[in-house]
């Protein structure tokens, strides 16, 4: 059954939830896990995948939109089928993908806004409801 994991953000902007999301990929990725992060647009891809090669200066995140053909440790994914992905899945979308507990791990972002926190709780409802083991993480951003 997937774990999931509410990351509770201290800062009410969607850009501290992006680079939050490069952190948590990071550390997923030198763990040995392939990530897929959801997206709910193309625009969002991009702007994530700008982000990914930018967020620390002495870091490669070896990263790419998800493509059949390639495999990336982190794969941005904007609406397709995650194909083999199995690992961790951050969820940067509006909904929760239907396809998330092919996933070990589910981690959800939380930026306090009051449109975000709402989601947010509706989400931790409907999973706590159907018995998903439930993690939260409050993070102080930096």
């Amino acid at each position: 059954m997937t774990r999931i994991d509410f990351y509770i953000l201290s800062s009410d902007t969607p850009e501290s939830g992006d680079h939050f999301a490069c952190r948590l990929a990071e550390k997923a990725y030198r763990a040995g896990l392939r990530v897929l992060v959801a997206v709910d647009n193309a625009e969002r891809a991009e702007a994530l995948d700008r982000l990914l090669w930018t967020f620390r200066e002495d870091t490669f995140l070896p990263h790419d939109r998800q493509q059949a053909d390639k495999q990336a440790a982190v794969e941005i994914n904007c609406g397709e089928d995650p194909g083999p992905h199995h690992g961790l899945l951050i969820n940067l979308c509006s909904e929760v993908p239907g396809w998330f507990s092919r996933f070990e791990r589910l981690a959800e972002i939380v930026i306090q806004q009051p449109d975000a926190l709402a989601r947010s709780r509706q989400r931790y409802g409907y999973f706590r409801d159907r018995g998903y083991p439930l993690q939260s993480h409050r993070i102080s951003n930096h």
